[in-house]
């Protein structure tokens, strides 16, 4: 970092993949926009440090990372990825995350298991708000960041105004804390009239970096150009000196003592791993056939010597299964074992294959480890409490996994065969079990209901989705007991996708897609009588019963309210349930539409019975006949849940978002102000109106905005919606 030329070999950069201590660990999650490079960027950064040759050969230990076939199929990452490269003797885990919002729960994992943040702009497209907001996450937890600017070959792209809108975009009160450390030069232009970048000039060090041959050299600027980089050398100093805990430093410099390189980038250095300043670089991949990409040193350089070391990383809360709270020492290859599963994934020749961050004590092969989940049987996920023996350790390379004997606390390993542990789950001794708290994962609020194309696929549909939910803790399974539908919630139609697909392809399983059915339920508006007559004779003993109903409505939430009122034994007390059991199953039914019937109280009233051929069952049918009666001479309502809805947007998007939701029926309950240019609207919308809210409001906001729901209640649908419905009910029953 800071700018100093250095010579790295190749074979000397990639060979350890393992590592003997926290120190010389480093954890970086890339984060930006889908597009914005930093699939590429990661390949570039492995190609500098030795990693693969043009033809993607690995050599010299390095690794690229082993992508899903999915994603070669959508042409966009779809999930984490783990690239190790060695630097400096520092093993630099390079986490790559999908920039597309339907995989937050990727980058969340991606966020939970690193140290520090690489934000990927590119100078074509710009700042988005979805990173925006990734970025005051961040923020909140005091994780130390830098940018990194690609696309600089791009019309039109301008470095200078690039590093002006990071500025405003991440800078917030302090744009000074966010300062290029490098300026790129163009060569000659070309003959559509753009300069290409063939190198990078050092703010601090004022040399040159020349990248134009592929390999990286270093030389002295011309006189004539100092004096272009010098207003941006003094405000980087400036900007270093003011995050400086040297109080003294900046009135030397005001006065006029130089202040030497040296202690300027000491003093970047630690400002950089605070989290306090925020330095903006250049990249861009090597051109065919060269080796080194543009930047790619200097980004080297700035994660080993200005990134914390997992030591500096605040150690999430952890308990003892019972809930008592454990004080762990932060990063302690001798302490308790506490690791995380961050990603689980399937791989067709080993099976499961955990990515695990340990965060305290050493993992090992063959050890037996207590595995801690956090029930999130709401979600399809099994709940559990068990123990299982780790399989071989590895890390990838290239499309293998090469084994490794251990993995310090600090360090990510790949662990194959936990055949029990998800998503999120903790690992600790099997004599001392520990849960950390879990990180934060978006609800999944888009509805994919399925079925089994076939009976073979029928077979294996329920493994195979619980592998599924498994692997991906923002997918939830639901089996619905109103419906009868299966139905997969994910974060939007790319994740619903890929969902299929791996269901397809990976496990096999071929669904059919059908139409998400909302939970309706029936009412009585009215009150109304109904006579139930069951009497047939067909040789012996025939069938007998007579029942009078009558039925009123009962408030929302009261269910079905039966009454004996028969008097003179009219109807013998034996049939009395018989009654009520026919009753409560039609009611099963309904009565109008094919949905539930709530919310009544039904009393019987009089009723007929024959000595010999009454029975049970005649009165089961004849108490359903007399519910069938009453609501042909009631009005019934369809009755819709309705789900309260919290919308969080920025202010620009309110009016927009308040009338989409009027426009969906919604009930506005309220707005209040969130932290600076945050508005959170309340609101009730029938659930009819919300199946695709999530898709709806990505595109309403460009991805600004969350929302969360809960179901508030049943109440009343229109009419005139009710009567669409009841025809497609009685299409159906046609």
């Amino acid at each position: 970092m800071g700018d100093k030329a250095q010579s790295h070999h190749p074979g000397a950069a990639g060979r350890a993949l393992a590592a003997d201590r926290p120190a010389s660990v480093r954890n970086v999650v890339l984060v930006g926009h889908s597009g914005s490079g930093k699939t590429t960027l990661v390949e570039a950064l492995a190609l500098t440090a030795g990693a693969v040759n043009r033809a993607g050969r690995v050599e010299d230990g390095g690794t690229v990372s082993d992508y899903d076939d999915i994603e070669h199929r959508q042409q966009r990452s779809v999930q984490l990825s783990l690239v190790p490269v060695a630097w400096d003797g520092i093993k630099v885990n390079l986490l790559d995350t999908p920039g597309y919002a339907d995989f937050v729960g990727e980058l969340r994992a991606g966020l939970r298991a690193a140290d520090a943040a690489l934000f990927v702009v590119s100078a074509a497209d710009g700042v988005d708000g979805s990173t925006r907001m990734v970025w005051e996450e961040c923020a909140a937890v005091g994780m130390p960041r830098a940018i990194v600017i690609t696309h600089l070959e791009a019309a039109r792209s301008d470095f200078e105004e690039m590093t002006r809108t990071c500025a405003e975009a991440f800078g917030g009160d302090d744009p000074d804390a966010v300062l290029p450390l490098y300026l790129p030069l163009r060569g000659p232009e070309g003959p559509d009239g753009h300069a290409p970048v063939t190198g990078l000039v050092g703010l601090l060090s004022q040399k040159l970096f020349d990248y134009s041959t592929g390999e990286r050299k270093e030389s002295e600027p011309g006189e004539d150009q100092l004096p272009d980089i010098e207003e941006a050398r003094n405000r980087l100093i400036e900007g270093i000196i003011a995050e400086s805990e040297d109080e003294t430093l900046m009135d030397r410099y005001l006065g006029g003592e130089p202040v030497e390189v040296k202690t300027l980038i000491e003093d970047l250095e630690r400002a950089v791993a605070r989290g306090s300043f925020f330095p903006v670089l250049a990249a861009a991949p090597a051109a065919e056939g060269a080796r080194q990409g543009l930047g790619t040193v200097e980004l080297l350089e700035l994660v080993t010597r200005g990134f914390p070391t997992p030591f500096e990383h605040p150690l999430p809360g952890v308990t003892a299964i019972g809930g008592e709270p454990r004080e762990l020492k932060a990063c302690d290859t001798d302490g308790p074992l506490v690791a995380e599963v961050v990603k689980t994934s399937s791989d067709p020749y080993v099976g499961r294959i955990s990515l695990v961050r340990v965060f305290s004590g050493t993992l090992r092969p063959d050890q037996t480890v207590h595995v801690s989940g956090h029930g999130l049987a709401d979600r399809g996920h099994e709940d559990h409490d068990v123990d299982e023996k780790i399989g071989a350790l590895s890390m990838p390379f290239g499309k293998q996994q090469r084994p490794v004997t251990h993995a310090v606390a600090g360090d990510l390993v790949c662990v194959a065969k936990l055949s029990r542990a998800e998503t999120g789950d903790t690992l600790s001794a099997k004599d001392d079990p520990l849960l950390m708290e879990p990180w934060q994962m978006p609800d999944p609020l888009l509805p994919l209901a399925i079925r089994a194309h076939s009976k073979a696929d029928e077979d294996k549909l329920s493994q195979g989705l619980s592998r599924l939910v498994a692997e991906d803790p923002t997918m939830r399974l639901e089996q619905n007991q109103d419906t009868h539908q299966v139905v997969l919630w994910c974060l939007g139609e790319a994740h619903a996708d890929v969902a299929l697909e791996r269901l397809r392809h990976r496990y096999g399983v071929q669904v059919d897609v059908v139409p998400h059915r909302v939970s309706l339920r029936e009412t009585f508006a009215t009150k109304a009588g109904g006579r139930g007559r069951h009497v047939k004779q067909s040789g012996g003993h025939g069938q007998y019963a007579i029942c009078e109903i009558e039925v009123e409505p009962l408030p929302g939430g009261s269910g079905i309210e039966f009454v004996d009122k028969v008097v003179g034994g009219a109807v013998p007390r034996q049939f009395i349930p018989s009654v009520e059991k026919g009753v409560r199953a039609q009611a099963a039914k309904g009565v109008a539409a094919g949905y539930p019937l709530v919310d009544v109280r039904v009393t019987l009233l009089d009723g007929k019975a024959h000595s010999v051929d009454s029975s049970d069952a005649a009165f089961q049918t004849a108490g359903a006949l007399a519910l069938r009666e009453a609501a042909a001479d009631a009005r019934i309502h369809l009755l819709e849940p309705v789900a309260e809805v919290t919308v969080l947007v920025g202010d620009e998007y309110v009016g927009a978002v308040m009338s989409d939701l009027s426009g969906r029926r919604g009930r506005l309950l309220g707005t209040e102000q969130v932290g600076t240019g945050r508005t959170l609207i309340r609101a009730e919308v029938p659930e009819f109106e919300i199946g695709r809210y999530t898709v709806d409001l990505r595109s309403l906001s460009h991805g600004t905005a969350r929302f969360d729901r809960r179901y508030a209640r049943h109440e009343p649908m229109p009419p005139q919606i009710a009567e669409r419905i009841r025809e497609q009910a009685g299409d159906d029953d046609g």
